[in-house]
């Protein structure tokens, strides 16, 4: 094992001394997505980088004000996706905390306001309000869900607990009258909902648009078609006209022209992280997924030399993955390179561990120890590079807004030591998963390292029920290649957002060659989505799963029954945990 002041000089390595790839199959099609390419954006559209250095650092000035969408978080988890519905439409906005001043008002020519969702109920003495500067801007607004209610409590309307909570599936009706928000939609429209409480008194000056079947007043607009609330969320692939609905606003109620383009993704993230980094050396955490190698792609772009690679391998990737991560970084990348056989402390570390809230920190907290010794027999080291997305983020913690609640910690993000030697460095941070793709083919990153289906940084840790175990693992990594392997085989690689296994805890009698088993159970899941935020579970082939499952039940000794999750998120999420 080779670790800290052990690591041996000869696994520091450039792309000339790459190996030969390791023959796994990969996606041949370099812009195929993961299921429909309709949501995937441009690189010119991406979620922008500088609310990060609200967090890390001074934000660079803005040449001059441009017309901008606000974006008021009140704790939702979609907020983002808000922002990256508006830009879509080739609109700048900015999402900000439900407190912040009113200093956007000076910095950009704000055109219109919207209000978020949120877990909190607007009645309650503690909930997050609407500033007053946003209804004093003279500018519409929009509430969507928890903004919708805020708007109609603050302009003196009444809110309280509904008879009958809404999530998942409705149908909203049109009331007749017009309706600029619903310009071009059909009289009834399929809407994702997720409240408890509604509106039992509109505020004064306002009228009802829509209904669904509980909710009587689902969209609420005043008379001067200059403020409307919606009750839906149209910002989640689930309402499928949503994005409509959004543009109506921000186009028919706002007056934008769809006219911002943005900088090139690459040329504008390379100057933030020169900024950030100065004259300092960087060391990027790598995982062999998108996310790490176009984030060590920027940064290499951006500093060169003073970039040094790491590859733990912690024990817990999937089969050959160590070997394939190695090759792939060293020959596209061609950066310094670090190796480091991490397993036995890994192991070590999460021996006797079940609850998967402190394997995600167990097992931060150890790359962090092994980061900083790197550091320090690498000198002079100032930053930690990951390849953190926006859903590890608002699934971890949230930096724009008190109001949000944590659903888990994420190892490189919620997962953190409360003490780091090293500031972070963290490009990609609000950014969905399909603009890093984007970002990744810009770069000229090949196919097998841009489509790779998302892998969670703690590995199979959480896709194993229970302790973790070396024998766990190995039976987990056999079973997870065979789901892939027949995966590939059928041509569905690409059209899922993931697909895997799972090792549970339990087992079940069975009966192979007239004898009796006892065994594990093997669920397989596998979903489709455009950004990790929502997901449905996947309509695999009949044919494909029994194949699957029965390729499992020879091959692995220790496994003799086979399940499929059908479960979405919400209510689920897309890792068992």
């Amino acid at each position: 094992m080779a670790c800290g002041r052990d690591v041996p000089k000869e696994l520091n390595r450039k792309a000339g001394d790459a190996m030969t790839e390791n023959p796994t199959p990969t996606p041949s099609n370099e812009s195929a997505g993961r299921v429909s390419t309709s949501d995937d954006i441009e690189v010119g559209t991406y979620l922008e980088i500088a609310q990060a250095d609200r967090v890390t650092g001074d934000n660079p000035p803005i040449d001059e004000r441009m017309k901008t969408i606000v974006i008021i978080d009140f704790g939702s988890q979609y907020s983002r996706l808000i922002a990256r519905r508006v830009r879509e439409s080739n609109t700048y906005c900015e999402v900000i905390p439900h407190d912040a001043g009113r200093e956007i008002l000076d910095e950009q020519d704000v055109i219109g306001v919207i209000l978020s969702g949120g877990p909190n109920s607007v009645y309650d003495d503690d909930s997050p309000v609407a500033p007053t500067w946003v209804f004093e801007a003279g500018v519409p607004i929009l509430g969507i869900c928890y903004g919708m209610q805020l708007l109609a409590h603050q302009l003196g309307g009444k809110v309280e607990p509904g008879t009958e909570r809404e999530y998942g599936h409705a149908v909203v009706h049109k009331d007749g009258q017009d309706n600029i928000l619903f310009d071009g939609l059909d009289t009834e429209v399929p809407v994702w909902m997720s409240h408890g409480d509604r509106i039992e008194v509109l505020p004064p000056g306002f009228r009802s648009m829509a209904y669904t079947e509980n909710s009587p007043l689902a969209v609420m607009g005043n008379e001067e078609g200059t403020m409307f609330g919606i009750q839906f969320h149209p910002e989640v692939v689930h309402t499928p006209q949503g994005a409509e609905i959004l543009k109506n606003f921000v186009f028919g109620v706002c007056g934008a022209v769809g006219d911002w383009t943005p900088a090139n993704f690459v040329s504008d993230t390379v100057a933030r992280i020169r900024e950030q980094v100065g004259d300092g050396k960087v060391i990027c955490a790598l995982s062999g997924g998108v996310d790490s190698t176009v984030a060590a792609a920027l940064i290499h772009k951006a500093i060169g030399d003073r970039l040094t690679c790491i590859f733990v391998d912690n024990g817990l990737m999937r089969k050959g993955e160590a070997d394939r991560v190695q090759n792939v970084f060293a020959a596209q990348l061609g950066v310094n390179l670090i190796f480091i056989d991490g397993t036995d402390r890994f192991l070590s570390v999460l021996e006797g561990v079940s609850d998967p809230e402190v394997k995600r920190k167990a097992i931060g907290a150890e790359f962090i120890k092994i980061f900083e010794e790197v550091a320090n027999d690498i000198g002079e080291v100032d930053y930690l590079a990951q390849g953190t997305v926006y859903p590890d983020v608002i699934e971890s913690i949230s930096t724009t807004s008190s109001a949000s609640h944590v659903i888990k910690s994420h190892h490189n993000v919620g997962g953190l030591p409360d003490h780091m030697d090293l500031s972070l460095v963290e490009p990609l941070r609000y950014m969905f998963k399909d603009e890093v793709r984007k970002a990744g083919r810009e770069l000229g990153l090949s196919a097998q390292s841009v489509n790779r289906q998302p892998f969670p940084g703690p590995g199979l840790a959480i896709r194993i029920m229970g302790d973790v175990t070396f024998e766990k693992l190995e039976i987990l990594r056999e079973v997870d290649w065979i789901v892939i392997d027949e995966i590939k085989n059928d041509g569905l690689y690409d059209k899922l957002w993931q697909s895997f296994a799972v090792l549970t805890n339990t087992r079940t009698v069975g009966v192979m060659g007239d004898q009796r088993t006892y065994q594990y159970v093997v669920a397989i899941r596998a979903v489709t989505s455009d950004d990790a935020m929502t997901a449905d579970w996947a309509r695999l082939p009949y044919d494909t799963l029994a194949r699957i499952s029965n390729r499992i039940v020879n091959e692995v000794d220790e496994v003799n029954r086979v399940v499929l999750d059908i479960t979405s998120k919400p209510p689920g999420t897309i890792e068992w945990e």
